[in-house]
């Protein structure tokens, strides 16, 4: 008789910072409704896997969760997977912090459970080869990787029905390849179309397994899962499937396999994730055509064309977005500070806060929010600063006065200039404008500039199109994957389409003619009249008494409308350790030979996570009343030379002082962001603008200031 063993692994976790509520709807909806379908139903075997961050809200909000997930465990029908405690992107993080997150996850297990486990979810199952290695060096005896990776080296459906062994150096692991067609057909496809798959692969002469590796949260919290899965009994019809068919259906845990079963092979697999990750990866308009053309070969059931198609590479997000590649070098420079400081002193070096801030969740972006979750990239970097204040905590004294170092941060091949102190962090670019791309306020663990500018995206162009759920051979309506499917949350979103020519960094130095309006700036449909936004500027680093001078100046050409002038723009930041405030000084000297009459503009883009029209986050006037104080709100103050704004629930305020009334344009920064949720506006950031009219006469020069303080 034909037989076939069904490997199920299921996959949960929520990120590090996530609001309350969707920890919440994610227990209500897939987590509670999986254990208790399971608990009904004793003869299905699971692997299960859950993130550290997942484990200790459940711990803290539903013990019961718990002790219910012991008894499944004790009766054996169920395995627990171990994995990175804070679901980090394994090849992304130093390996001292792949193993100490391995064990970490491990030793909560089985202290927890009584369980140690043997197996790992891999986080967005992102593999690169070496890591065999180290997941072996760390007690893993088997994990999970999609089929994509196996097909890459060259390997058919057919062959997929098993495990491999692969090495490095020696280092030996397990691997399953989870099937791309149970992916997207559980539970997505009628339940008698999955049976007669399965039934159609079983064997009479070897021991085939097919594997489901995937989310938990598709079976209650994906787009119509909740009803479908659970409203309509799909899982319940799945479960009783799976017993009906028990003579010839068998499922099983992955370890419990892998310990039966002798390997299908041997294998080495190249860099790879899920295929979707690695189509998300590519530049916007590649990742379309490759979309596109996946698509193409489907339709025309070129099989042996599309066998050969698998492009994209997890690390290109940090090519992609220079904000990943931002946090992602501040998570390495707080790592190498934690672990210094380790040397020194093992008490509290802020280990747990730099392993919370790996949490993989704001390093990509797909159909799910990533980078784009302005409060998941806030949260980001506030374990980064806790971490960072605590390793300085040890490592130095700043009573002594500020301390600044040039380094190439970003590796962009330049240098860029870090500023430290005890009471702020503040990173410039001399080659972006001479502009500050991160300011962080280290008593509150907050990064003022988190920011994220409006780009192209592969899904932009889908926008417009009408998306219907699939229909299959019969005619049948299917649900459509979430991967398929794209919802539209909001209405009219053309003009929301908007891209910005240069990152949303702060001290930006913008020209413009005197007829721009704020609604051109915001749209990006204005002419830029220097040369110097995100042009190179020189750079001096002073050291004055007790405060720091960073003089960051650019002579370049200015187009007017008498004719081409030459402009030398120096300014230059004022620190002190004694305060938090940031004192910018201008001085615009006209070396040409005509009048120079434009606007110039000052620009700050600031995060305070002012989104959704957040009542707690606004802006306030000393001496007049505003009628929209929202953070996300668009206008202009006029005559203004102070202004306030704050985040109550942050617990920051910040002020700017202007030497003279000036007039502040200000707009939130939003863009168009796909997720499980559908496509919708997100802001990002809100731009603030400071307008000084520059009307300079030949060798004549204009002098100008303000200064940003935290209010205490």
């Amino acid at each position: 008789m034909k037989q076939i063993y069904l490997g199920l692994a299921i996959h949960n976790h929520q990120p590090v910072g996530n609001f309350p509520w969707v920890f919440e709807d994610a227990f209500q909806f897939a987590y509670l409704p999986m254990l208790e379908a399971l608990e009904r139903h004793p003869q299905i075997a699971v692997s299960l896997h859950y993130s550290g961050c997942l484990f200790d809200w459940l711990k803290q909000k539903h013990p019961e969760f718990l002790t219910l997930l012991k008894i499944l465990l004790d009766r054996g029908q169920i395995g627990l997977m171990g994995g990175g405690y804070y679901e980090p992107i394994l090849p992304a993080i130093p390996d001292t912090d792949k193993s100490g997150q391995i064990e970490k996850l491990s030793t909560f297990i089985t202290k927890e459970f009584g369980h140690k486990p043997d197996g790992m979810w891999l986080p967005e199952r992102v593999w690169e080869p070496y890591l065999a290695k180290i997941l072996a060096e760390a007690g893993v005896k088997w994990t999970l990787i999609d089929d994509t990776a196996f097909k890459m080296v060259g390997m058919d459906d057919e062959d997929l029905f098993g495990y491999f062994n692969t090495e490095e150096q020696g280092r030996y692991i397990k691997i399953f390849p989870i099937s791309k067609y149970l992916r997207y057909a559980i539970p997505w496809h009628r339940v008698t179309r999955v049976i007669e798959y399965l039934l159609q692969e079983a064997s009479e002469t070897s021991d085939k397994i097919a594997v489901l590796g995937d989310d938990g949260e598709k079976f209650g919290i994906w787009p119509e899962t909740c009803e479908h899965c659970w409203g309509k009994g799909w899982m319940e019809d799945f479960f009783k499937a799976i017993e009906d068919n028990s003579d010839w259906l068998h499922v099983t845990k992955l370890g419990e396999y892998a310990r039966a079963h002798p390997p299908a092979g041997r294998i080495y697999l190249p860099c790879a994730s899920y295929d979707e990750m690695m189509e998300w990866s590519l530049p916007a308009e590649k990742s379309w055509l490759y979309t596109e053309l996946k698509h193409k070969l489907d339709d025309e059931q070129n099989t042996e064309i599309k066998q050969f198609l698998y492009c994209g590479f997890w690390r290109n997000f940090l090519i992609k977005y220079p904000e990943i590649n931002r946090m992602y070098k501040k998570m390495l420079y707080v790592h190498d500070k934690v672990y210094r400081a380790r040397t020194i002193n093992k008490s509290d070096c802020g280990l747990d806060e730099l392993w919370k801030a790996q949490c993989n969740c704001p390093y990509w972006h797909g159909v799910f929010g990533g980078i784009y979750l302005t409060d998941i990239r806030a949260i980001t970097y506030t374990h980064l600063i806790q971490a960072e204040n605590k390793a300085d905590r040890i490592l130095h004294n700043f009573s002594k006065g500020l301390k600044w170092s040039q380094a190439d941060f970003d590796g962009n091949g330049r240098q860029e200039i870090l500023i430290e102190g005890s009471n702020f962090n503040l990173y410039i670019s001399p080659d972006d404008g001479g502009s500050i791309f991160e300011w962080d306020l280290r008593n509150q663990a907050y990064n003022l500039l988190c920011s994220l500018f409006r780009r192209p995206e592969a899904y932009h162009r889908a926008i417009t199109q009408n998306h219907k759920n699939h229909e299959n051979s019969a005619g049948e309506k299917e649900i459509a994957s979430i991967h398929d499917s794209i919802k539209v949350k909001d209405s009219i979103f053309t003009e929301y389409l908007v891209y910005d020519s240069l990152p949303r960094n702060s001290l930006i130095d913008r020209f413009f003619g005197k007829d721009t309006t704020l609604e051109a700036l915001e749209k990006n449909k204005y002419i830029e009249l220097g040369e110097f936004a995100g042009k190179a500027y020189d750079t001096l680093v002073e050291n004055k008494g007790h405060d720091l001078h960073i003089l960051i100046k650019r002579r370049a050409v200015l187009n007017t409308d008498k004719g081409t002038g030459d402009l030398l723009v120096d300014k230059s930041v004022v620190l002190s350790n004694k305060d938090e405030k940031l004192r910018i000084n201008y001085r615009f000297i006209n070396k040409g030979s005509t009048s120079i009459d434009v606007i110039f503009g000052s620009e700050w883009n600031i995060n305070l996570l002012g989104g959704g029209h957040n009542d707690s986050a606004y802006y306030r006037l000393p001496d007049r009343a505003i009628d929209d104080v929202h953070l996300d709100s668009r206008g202009q103050f006029e005559n203004c030379n102070r202004l306030f704004m704050g985040n109550r629930q942050l617990g920051i305020e910040i002020e700017l002082h202007v030497d003279r009334p000036l007039t502040v344009w200000r707009f939130p920064v939003e863009s168009v962001s796909n997720s499980e949720g559908g496509i919708e506006k997100i802001y990002q950031c809100s731009c603030l603008v400071i307008l000084l009219p520059l009307y300079i006469e030949p060798e004549q020069e204009l002098k100008f200031g303000y200064y940003w303080n935290v209010n205490k």
